[in-house]
């Protein structure tokens, strides 16, 4: 079953944890840092617009796509803010109107590519639509995360407003990272909707993303841990990618 269908009504409960204030704060310094200070970003991998929002809030002119037509409707209903363009695309297939003159993707969403070669395909399309010098900062889960800190595990919330069983299996031959999620969404009554969703995510490693985008033609010019100015390292869950056109 495809991913983000019945958990896009649910998807911002359950993420409520995720600090988007904070991403926010890093993506714009960093865009500041370069002099980035307006004009048209992409969100790739937008879900339902947390972070988009957010940004539009601080005076970019925000495009978001993503491949989930349930999580771009959730997106539309919680933006009052008509000039916020959203696109259904896969990031491999990115196509926009003009250029851009920043980009960035969080909360893991490149990691749903589960080909090297598609992966670069989507590094390529943002290149091709990046204006000269324009920046990309995207994040990643690591290694370290799928290995140790998902594994073989079985994670699970129960709350009011919906509940869900995450059974989580991580192979090491082909780096494939599966999660079957069950949720229970109340619709009144007492009664309960089950939803049954599989989710795929792809473990690259860091040195192996490094190689994808110069190949693509970016420069990299660091790779930290979980959106600081630390650089990654072995326990990192998280590299965040900050690359330059």
């Amino acid at each position: 079953m495809d991913a983000y269908t019945g958990f896009a009504r649910v998807y911002d409960l359950f993420m409520d944890n995720v600090p988007y204030q904070q991403w926010c704060s890093y993506i714009c310094k960093v865009f500041r840092e370069y002099g980035i200070t307006d004009g048209p970003v992409l969100d790739l991998g937008c879900g339902t617009g947390e972070l988009t929002r957010l940004m539009a809030a601080q005076g970019y002119d925000m495009t978001g796509v993503d491949a989930s037509p349930e999580m771009l409707g959730m997106a539309l209903q919680k933006t009052k803010d008509s000039e916020i363009l959203y696109l259904l695309q896969q990031m491999q297939e990115l196509e926009l109107d003009g250029c851009i003159c920043a980009a960035y993707s969080s909360c893991d969403c490149l990691n749903y590519i589960l080909e090297e070669e598609e992966l670069s395909r989507a590094f390529q399309r943002v290149y091709q639509y990046l204006e000269a010098g324009g920046l990309f900062v995207f994040d990643m889960n690591t290694d370290y995360k799928y290995r140790k800190m998902l594994g073989e595990g079985t994670f699970a919330e129960s709350r009011e407003e919906g509940s869900f069983i995450w059974e989580n299996y991580y192979d090491d031959q082909s780096s494939i990272n599966e999660y079957d999620l069950t949720l229970f969404i109340p619709e009144g009554n007492g009664l309960y909707s089950r939803y049954t969703e599989t989710h795929f995510q792809k473990n690259y490693p860091v040195e192996q993303v490094r190689e994808i985008l110069a190949d693509a033609g970016f420069t990299c010019l660091g790779v930290y841990d979980d959106y600081t100015k630390a650089e990654v390292y072995e326990y990192s869950r998280r590299a965040v990618f900050v690359v330059q056109k």
